[in-house]
């Protein structure tokens, strides 16, 4: 018998979280063939060690939907079981073909699992999630490793350069020294998969294209693997501009925070447009991140939890106001 705990920050969330007459609670005992009970902010599962560990995982899923969004539907309880359920099959699946430096690249969690999986099996992937969910990593490394396979031609990066409340436009240099600080996680990407000498090669042959989102206006790309980052920061016109780019046998990847926009305030997110607009077209996918599926320093869950509820009480005295 193995027993795990799982604590709350927010005790007046079990009523979410566990359902009306525990309604979600009992949907995961049944399925899971665990013991779950609360007590003093602290939830404790026992059972066998596999479905101790699946029962926490949903769990920590479903505690970062009611953080996000104040409470769950039924239909939420059940995906994130069928989710963990599938979790030890699909993350073996799952593994890329991409090794640098002695270290293999492969999700660590079950939802990065199904990204994975999503980005190879649509030509249209729209990824929502906070920091550390491995969004832009993993479709770098599948970026890389069709391009290994000759799967595409070419790997187009692309970011909107829209300042996070800073203002580059002062700094020296000539246009690619002031747009490089908007790039630069992207190349830091690029540069865990590859070595430095073959990035710069790459580049310079552009085969790796690493450009702001208004160099790509007027262009069409075929038999590439685009990759918007930070697309929570696109206005519904550039979104439109950006998937238009799409040329036979590419690949798009767009992925960002809507939490984290840095529009001003009357701006809607292009991205959130366009995973309502774009949901019923075949071979476009969404994908949800949460916060269990944060891989970064174990704080990272911690901090993106903190400031969730602290935007969640802003949200529910703005509604009372």
């Amino acid at each position: 018998m193995f027993e795990a705990s799982l604590s709350l920050s927010e005790p007046k969330l079990v009523l979410s979280l566990f359902g009306t007459q525990d309604q979600h609670l009992r949907v995961l005992r049944d399925a899971l063939g665990v013991s779950i009970t609360h007590r003093n902010g602290e939830i404790r599962v026992t059972g066998d060690e596999t479905s101790v560990s699946q029962a926490t995982e949903a769990l920590e899923h479903l505690k970062y939907l009611v953080q996000r969004h104040g409470n769950l539907s039924p239909n939420d309880v059940a995906l994130i079981v069928a989710r963990v359920q599938g979790a030890n099959s699909d993350l073996g699946k799952a593994q890329i073909d991409i090794s640098h430096a002695g270290k293999n690249i492969r999700p660590r969690t079950q939802g990065q699992a199904m990204y994975v999986d999503s980005i190879r099996n649509h030509d249209l992937t729209l990824a929502t999630g906070p920091a550390g969910t491995g969004k832009t990593y993993l479709a770098v490394a599948l970026a890389v490793e069709s391009l290994k396979h000759q799967r595409v031609r070419k790997i187009v990066l692309v970011r909107p350069a829209v300042e996070a409340g800073e203002s580059l436009g002062f700094l020296p240099g000539d246009l690619r020294d002031k747009i490089n600080p908007y790039l630069r996680p992207l190349l830091d990407a690029t540069h865990e998969m590859l070595d430095y000498d073959q990035v710069r090669q790459y580049m310079e042959q552009e085969i790796i294209e690493v450009l702001p989102l208004a160099y790509m206006r007027g262009r069409t790309l075929n038999e590439s693997f685009i990759i918007l980052d930070e697309a929570q920061n696109t206005t519904i016109s550039q979104m439109k501009m950006f998937l238009t780019r799409m040329g036979e046998k590419s690949k798009i990847v767009v992925s960002g925070d809507t939490t984290q926009t840095d529009l001003p305030g009357n701006v809607p997110s292009g991205l959130t447009d366009a995973i309502q607009r774009l949901k019923k077209i075949k071979g476009v996918s969404e994908v949800r991140l949460t916060g269990a599926d944060i891989v970064r320093h174990r704080l990272v869950q911690d901090i993106v939890r903190a400031y969730e509820s602290d935007q969640t009480r802003g949200a529910k005295r703005q509604v009372r106001n």
